[in-house]
Formats: C-alpha cells, sequence, structure tokens
C-alpha cells in the first residue's frame, strides 16, 4: 500500500520592500511521504523570495521533469522554474533550457558545496540560472518551524530575509553562488 501525502497549510504575510510587493498567501503543501521537513520548507522559503500571484507550487518528487515551483506568464511560458535541492546537472540544463529563468535552491552543508564545487564549472554558460545556497543554520531553523499548520510573516529588505512566526522572528542568511543574467 502506498503511503499518501501529508497535507499542509501555510500563510505566509510577505512585505517584500526591495521588490515592492505586499501580499497574503494562503497555501497549502503536498508533503511526499520521502520529503523532509527541511526540504518542505526550502520550498515555503523559496516560495516567500519570489512570491508573486503566478507563483505555484509545482508536483516536485511526485513527477520527474516537474519544478518544485513554477510562474508562468499570461502565454503559459515558464517565465520562472524553481528547484529545491542538489539536482543533476543535466536536469539544471534541461530546466534552464525550458524556462527563462531557473532558480536552484541547494542545501545540505558541505553536500552542497561539494555538489557546487562538481558542477560549478558546467553550469556557468547558463546565463538563466540562479544557484542560491542556504546554510546549515538556516535550513535547519526552517526545518524547527515546520508543522501541519503555520503562520508566517516575512520580510525581505536590503537582501536580509527575516520569518517571524509564534516562537519570535528568525533572520536567515542565503547565499548567491550564481546570478542569472536575466
Amino acid at each position: 500500500m502506498a503511503l499518501k501525502s501529508t497535507v499542509c497549510k501555510a500563510e505566509l504575510q510577505i512585505s517584500d520592500l526591495d521588490r515592492h510587493y505586499y501580499a497574503t498567501h494562503n497555501l497549502t503543501l503536498a508533503r511526499h511521504p520521502s520529503e523532509t521537513d527541511e526540504r518542505m520548507m526550502v520550498r515555503l522559503f523559496a516560495f516567500a523570495l519570489f512570491a508573486s500571484e503566478a507563483l505555484a507550487f509545482g508536483k516536485g518528487l511526485s513527477a520527474e521533469d516537474e519544478p518544485d515551483l513554477v510562474e508562468c506568464d499570461r502565454t503559459g511560458a515558464i517565465a520562472r522554474w524553481i528547484d529545491v535541492g542538489l539536482p543533476d546537472e543535466r536536469a539544471v540544463r534541461k530546466a534552464a533550457h525550458r524556462a527563462r529563468e531557473m532558480v536552484l535552491f541547494a542545501y545540505g552543508g558541505r553536500v552542497a558545496e561539494m555538489w557546487w564545487q562538481q558542477n560549478a564549472a558546467k553550469l556557468a554558460a547558463l546565463g538563466n540560472l540562479t544557484v542560491i545556497a542556504l546554510p546549515v543554520a538556516t535550513s535547519a531553523a526552517l526545518a524547527a518551524m515546520a508543522g501541519r499548520t503555520m503562520r508566517f510573516s516575512v520580510t525581505l529588505q536590503d537582501g536580509a530575509v527575516w520569518f517571524a512566526d509564534d516562537a519570535g522572528n528568525h533572520e536567515l542568511s542565503l547565499e548567491f553562488l550564481k546570478r542569472a543574467a536575466v
């Protein structure tokens, strides 16, 4: 018998002072049985950073060749493809060719560093690729905030990110390993 996904609800009140984007998003996340709290929360973090009315969660782990988050333009073309984890270099290339912009959130500490060292030169030519590394402390803090029902106030300003919940205000850091030329 196959295990079913766990449904989690999240309310994000986003104040992105850099992009002048202010909105509340009520989200439903389907957590695949093999997905960790850390990975699910990195997906939620990615949504918060790139939030828009057109951004949506993809099929993720349950479907290969599908993004974790996707933003389509009015014509249905993929404007932004967002993946979480350490995918194969060929999968990154394929996604980058299918979208105007491809964003990858790498996490996992030393393993992510080794992945980047092995793939940086191969991915350098992709002008529409952004690679963001999350320090272990950031992904661990996100995992600690996971729950079936979550409510966050997210503030982004000058590259800093704050996630506030009932437990307090958490400043989360990230590092851009590669920025798209888009």
